[in-house]
């Protein structure tokens, strides 16, 4: 490792190779972390360290379950000691012994590959953490059907979506139980402590409450937008320097959360709405896109087949029953077909026609750049190769667009980072110090040159 004084003669290339070794002593150094709290646990077994007969009288140690099903107890007080030797508290180190014990004895691949050095601990840690109230059977299946894309290919929000989905098809019953707890948890109340004269108002219901009520707020903050437009000087008013002189204030003008406010208000009193807004026929209407692959899960350990999960976009996994009778009363449904990505007609145009951009997002649900965490339908499309009217440049078809966000389509296009796109929905990246990246739909994954 090199010092800060070496560090700091470096060109960008040696800088670079040098944050790489450093990440990896990182990493390294939780691998062994996670083996040093499993070793910790083994000799703090209850049966070799603990008094039946003093364990019993009140107050003192007693044998504790960190870890899920199929995992032995700790004696209580071991976290504390441990915690306090690595800086963390009692609770971070119990928390960290749990981890341990279930990669060790509930995850057998994950471990496998945490211990390689090509998955991340922390990436590793949450799949343990939510896997822990299932069977070690259930956890089992998880942690087979996970660990591909645990090695970092997959930003975290995109892999957190990933496990709580399989979590969820792994125990629809408990998805089921967590579903009617969290329906009963619904609330209406003002949180916090009011300050400079404003306060927050937070609503709990089910996903299509919401929907509904934000779609409804939406449209009426619209039909505001005429009495009440946006505010030019907004902006500037922002950063005008202090003891200049303010624009005149135009007391109709609004920004457009004030103007959600002011909805919100006329949805709950339609009395405080201006006399020239007619709200009659203002119908809340809200879309939600399901996923739904109609197939069972077969497995012998259940006696049958589990009911396969839905996921609603945007929300993250359901159950079928939740679809049923959460939305059926609330929504019209419409089953559209599966559609096939690769038999689109290109197009002799710049612009992306409507059924190529589906297809687009059917193939590459994020944002193409390298570890992009991004799944927006907002995003802007790409052309791989530049479309040109002339037939010098690529083709406006599946096969040479790329999803991006606004400032990952500006370093494309401005900068020294090249892309090509050698099959639908597969891109190689190189960077401007000629690293390669390959992204696909299941993620990002580094390519080495002397592979």
């Amino acid at each position: 490792m090199a010092g800060n004084a070496v560090v700091e003669e470096m060109s960008e290339d040696a800088v670079l190779d040098t944050a790489t070794a450093y990440a990896r002593a990182v990493q390294q150094g939780e691998v062994g972390l996670l083996r040093a709290a499993y070793r910790w646990a083994v000799l703090h077994d209850p049966d070799r360290r603990l008094n039946p007969e003093v364990a019993v009288l009140p107050g003192r140690e007693k044998a504790r379950q960190y870890g899920g099903e199929g995992t032995r107890p700790v004696s209580e007080f071991a976290a504390a000691e441990f915690g306090a030797r690595i800086g963390r508290t009692t609770f971070a180190a119990a928390a960290l012994i749990a981890d341990a014990q279930d990669l060790h004895h509930r995850h057998p691949v994950l471990w496998g590959r945490v211990a390689a050095g090509e998955v991340r601990a922390s990436y590793a840690r949450f799949v343990v953490t939510k896997t822990r109230e299932l069977t070690a059977l259930e956890a089992e299946w998880v942690d087979a059907e996970v660990a591909e894309s645990a090695d970092g290919r997959i930003p975290w929000t995109r892999f957190e979506a990933l496990v709580v989905g399989k979590v969820a098809a792994a125990a629809p019953q408990l998805a089921r139980e967590k579903e009617e707890r969290a329906r009963r948890a619904t609330f209406a109340k003002i949180i916090g402590t009011p300050e400079h004269g404003m306060a927050s108002f937070l609503i709990r219901a089910p996903i299509p409450v919401i929907a509904q009520l934000d779609t409804a707020i939406g449209a009426l903050a619209e039909r505001l937008r005429e009495q009440l437009p946006d505010d030019p000087h907004a902006a500037d008013t922002l950063h005008q320097p202090v003891g200049e002189e303010q624009p005149d204030a135009v007391p109709t003008v609004v920004s457009a959360d004030e103007r959600r406010v002011l909805a919100v208000l006329m949805l709950a009193n339609p009395d405080a709405a201006p006399d020239t807004l007619d709200l009659t026929d203002l119908a809340p209407r809200a879309e939600l896109v399901i996923h739904l692959d109609g197939h069972d899960i077969d497995t012998e350990t259940s006696g049958g087949a589990l009911p396969s999960i839905a996921r609603v976009e945007g929300h993250g996994p359901v159950t079928r029953e939740w679809v049923r009778e959460v939305l059926g009363p609330h929504a019209k449904f419409t089953i559209r077909p599966v559609l096939d990505p690769l038999g689109q007609v290109p197009v002799d145009a710049y612009e992306i026609p409507q059924r190529h951009r589906r297809a687009v997002r059917l193939i590459s649900p994020a944002d193409v750049f390298p570890f992009s965490s991004c799944t927006s339908d907002t995003m802007q499309v790409d052309h791989t190769v530049p479309y040109a009217s002339d037939g010098d440049g690529g083709l406006s078809e599946v096969g040479n667009y790329g999803p991006m966000t606004t400032t990952h389509h500006r370093i494309k296009t401005f900068t020294r980072w090249r892309l090509k796109q050698p099959f639908p929905g597969v891109f190689i990246w190189r960077d401007p110090h000629g690293a390669l990246y390959l992204v696909d739909h299941t993620g990002t994954r580094r390519i080495d040159r002397a592979a």
